[in-house]
């Protein structure tokens, strides 16, 4: 019995083996990786190059919208670069737009200069505050301001922007510079501001945007503005006032 035992487990089937592992080499892993790397970085490209350009249009048209706000009654505007410490109505032949400041100098129907407008931006309480203001060159007294852009503190720091109180006060003829103080605290000086209640870092930043941008700006100003070009004259850097084109057809 036992032999045979032995024969029946000699011959039994022997049982089925776990199939082994597959090594996948390094070189095949670096370069699976590499290839899905460089596909996302192509679709990124791609996306870019489709909204880049959307959102350069929609940002040129906000601005646009901005200028005329903070310029109530314009019949158009005139971007001017500030090129070698002056201004200028076009940047040196080659150069790119980008890579230098500028203004927007509002004009009546008139072609009389109303008021100037410039776009600066700032550190707030949480980022940076983008936002344009206006001014006469003449008197100095703010005519407006709007933000631009803010990522400050839903109920407190936004309130630059939402709190119509705090915004109406950039549209009084305010004497520059500004003064911050603490709302209902003034003691009736020219240019005083009064700050948002809980959002005293976010409304001061807006303060300091527009003295800063004064200090930068007048100086430039004063130096001599170009002539602005014939009411008939046709630049790409002029912008006619879209609301007042309508009513004159």
């Amino acid at each position: 019995m036992t032999g045979k035992a032995q024969t029946r487990e000699d011959t039994a089937a022997p049982e089925h083996e776990a199939p082994a592992a597959r090594e996948v080499s390094t070189l095949r892993l670096m370069a699976t990786l590499t290839v899905a790397g460089a596909l996302a970085g192509l679709l990124i490209v791609l996306v870019n190059l489709h909204t880049k350009p959307l959102i350069d249009a929609y940002k040129a048209e906000q601005l646009q919208k901005a200028i005329y706000e903070v310029l109530p009654g314009i019949e158009r505007y005139q971007t001017y670069y500030l090129v070698d410490g002056a201004l200028s109505h076009t940047v040196p032949e080659g150069a790119k737009e980008a890579d230098f400041k500028r203004v927007y100098l509002g004009y009546d129907a008139n072609n009389q200069l109303e008021g100037v407008a410039i776009s600066r931006g700032e550190s707030g309480f949480q980022d940076v505050v983008q936002l344009i203001f206006s001014f006469d060159p003449d008197t100095r007294k703010l005519l407006g301001m709007k933000v631009l852009d803010s990522k400050e503190t839903p109920g407190l720091g936004d309130k630059i922007f939402k709190d119509q109180a705090f915004v109406k006060q950039f549209f009084a003829g305010l004497d520059t510079p500004l003064i911050p103080v603490k709302s209902g605290g003034g003691k009736g000086q020219p240019g005083e501001i009064d700050t948002i209640t809980g959002a005293t870092i976010s409304s001061k930043a807006v303060i300091n945007i527009i003295n800063h941008g004064l200090d930068e700006w007048v100086p430039i100003l004063e130096r001599g503005i170009p002539p602005a070009p014939d009411i008939d004259e046709k630049t790409e850097t002029v912008n006619t006032n879209p609301g007042t084109k309508e009513a004159t057809q």
